[in-house]
C-alpha cells in the first residue's frame, strides 16, 4: 500500500513539473482545477495517515478545502455577484467549522475518537488502509468537490452575463436569495448547537475533575477554580451532566441539531444554484445527496458507540428524532424521565 502511494505521488510530482500542467491555472476550468487540488490532497492526506497513524488528516481539510474551492469558482467568475454572494456565505460556514474544529484541539494532533474504534474493528492493516484510501481520503475528498459544485455552474453562467453590478444582482431571483437566507439560518443553528455542546462537555469535564480524588482527597488539584465552580453551578443542564450525554437545548429537539445544519448548509447552496439556473434537478445535486447518505451511516455509527456507554441513550434515541424536527416542543433529559 505504501508503495502504491508512492507511485501515484511521484507521479502527482512528475505531472506538476511537466508543461501541459504548469498552464492549468490558464486554461482549466474551475471545476477542473478544483479536481486537481483534491486529487494532491487526497495523495498527501493518505501519505500522511499512513506516516503518522493519524488518520485525521482529511477532518483537519473539512472546513478549509472547500472555502478554497468556493473561492477558486469566485475567481474564475472575476467575482460577479451570482457567485460571489454563495462564496461569502461558505466562507462565514467555513470560519464557524474552523473555530469549533481548533478549540476541540483539532488541529493539535487530535484524532477523531471514531477511526481507533473502526480500525480495531476491521482488524486487518491492509484492509484498514484501503479503507483509508477509499473512504476517508478518497470519498470524503471527493464530496468536498460535489458539494461546493453547485458553484460550477454560476462560475460559467457569470461569463455570459453582462450588464452593470445592479443587473448582476437582479439576475439572482428571489429564491435565490431565499437559500442564501437558509444557509446563513443554518450556519447559525451549527453555531448554537456547536456552543451548546461546547457547554456541556465543559460541565461535564468541570464536573469530572471535582469529583476526582487528588492525593486521596476531593479537594486541591481536582477542585475547580472559583470562576469555573461559579459557571458550572450556574450551568442549566446538570442532569445531562449525570446522564453522560447532551439531550437539552437544540438537543432536546433533534439529536443532532448541528448535523442538520450542515445538511442544511450544501441543501441550500445547491437550491440557490438551481433557482439562478432555473432548474430544479442539476448533476451537482449529487454532492447533498451523498453528503445525506455519509451522515446517516455516520450517525448510526456515532450513536452505536455512544449507546453503549451511556444505558439512557437508547430512550433519548427513542424519543427524539435524529436530524428532523417532529416534536417542536422537546423531550430533553432522556425524555424528562418517562415524564
Amino acid at each position: 500500500m505504501l508503495a502504491a502511494a508512492a507511485v501515484l505521488f511521484a507521479a502527482m510530482g512528475a505531472l506538476a513539473y511537466s508543461g501541459s500542467v504548469v498552464q492549468i491555472p490558464e486554461k482549466a476550468s474551475a471545476l477542473e482545477l478544483v479536481i486537481l487540488i483534491s486529487l494532491s490532497l487526497g495523495i498527501m492526506s493518505f501519505l500522511f495517515g499512513m506516516i503518522t497513524s493519524d488518520y485525521s488528516w482529511v477532518d483537519r481539510l473539512w472546513s478549509t478545502a472547500p472555502v478554497l474551492f468556493a473561492w477558486i469558482y469566485a475567481l474564475k467568475a472575476d467575482f460577479s455577484p451570482i457567485v460571489l454572494l454563495p462564496v461569502i456565505v461558505v466562507s462565514l460556514w467555513g470560519a464557524r467549522l474552523t473555530f469549533n474544529f481548533a478549540r476541540r484541539g483539532g488541529y493539535s494532533g487530535m484524532e477523531d475518537y471514531r477511526w481507533p474504534i473502526l480500525r480495531k474493528r476491521i482488524g486487518n492493516e491492509w484492509l484498514w488502509q484501503l479503507f483509508n484510501l477509499l473512504f476517508i481520503c478518497g470519498f470524503q475528498i471527493g464530496l468536498f468537490i460535489l458539494f461546493t459544485s453547485p458553484l460550477a455552474p454560476l462560475s460559467r453562467m457569470s461569463a455570459a452575463v453582462s450588464g452593470s453590478v445592479s443587473d448582476l444582482f437582479t439576475a439572482i431571483p428571489p429564491a435565490g436569495y431565499a437559500a442564501l437566507a437558509a444557509m446563513l439560518f443554518f450556519i447559525g443553528l451549527e453555531t448554537v448547537a456547536d456552543q451548546q455542546q461546547w457547554d456541556f462537555h465543559k460541565a461535564k469535564a468541570l464536573s469530572k475533575a471535582a469529583k476526582t480524588p487528588v492525593a486521596g482527597k476531593t479537594t486541591g488539584a481536582g477542585k475547580p477554580r472559583e470562576e469555573d465552580a461559579q459557571w458550572l453551578a450556574a450551568y442549566p443542564w446538570k442532569d445531562d451532566i449525570s446522564q453522560g450525554f447532551l439531550s437539552s437545548g437544540l438537543f432536546s429537539i433533534i439529536r443532532h441539531p448541528n448535523y442538520l445544519g450542515e445538511l442544511g448548509v450544501w441543501w441550500s447552496l445547491y437550491l440557490f444554484s438551481a433557482a439562478v439556473q432555473a432548474t430544479l434537478f442539476h448533476w451537482s445535486i449529487s454532492g447533498a445527496v451523498l453528503l445525506s447518505v455519509l451522515f446517516v451511516g455516520s450517525t448510526a455509527f456515532t450513536e452505536g458507540i455512544t449507546a453503549s456507554k451511556y444505558p439512557e441513550y437508547e430512550r433519548f434515541q427513542a424519543s427524539t428524532p435524529a436530524l428532523i424536527p417532529l416534536n417542536l416542543k422537546g423531550g430533553s433529559s432522556a425524555a424528562r424521565e418517562d415524564s
